[in-house]
């Protein structure tokens, strides 16, 4: 979401739960997706409770649609590398140029989630 990688230069959400509605610049088909935070050690704290942790991704015909096509449901590890790939997990044979980032719960910081950078990976349709 954000160009740089410095502790606070995020796209922060109040609690736990947020979304993220992002328009590409063409209909792709969906391979898989990038979630980065910042390691722990770059964190003035020492530990990364904003990282997200359960989210899901969702491709949407138009910004208006309330459920769209579950491409998949994961878990990023605040233990693992700061930038995490995961694959579509859902059968798919649809193009999509609108995708929703869904998080359901952080690594347990009370007050904000924050996302540094989300990618979509695809093919152009």
């Amino acid at each position: 979401v954000q160009p740089d990688m410095y502790p606070g230069n995020c796209w922060a959400f109040k609690g736990s739960q947020g979304y993220l509605v992002v328009r590409l610049s063409m209909k792709i088909y969906p391979t898989a997706f990038t979630l980065e935070h910042i390691p722990k050690t770059l964190s003035p704290t020492g530990n990364i409770t904003s990282a997200p942790r359960n989210f899901s991704v969702y491709g949407l015909d138009d910004e208006y649609q309330e459920e769209g096509k579950l491409l998949g449901e994961y878990v990023y590890d605040q233990d693992g590398e700061p930038l995490q790939m995961f694959p579509v997990m859902e059968e798919n044979e649809d193009a999509f140029q609108i995708v929703e980032l869904r998080i359901f719960s952080n690594w347990g910081h009370p007050e904000y989630t924050c996302l540094y950078r989300f990618r979509v990976h695809g093919k152009p349709a």
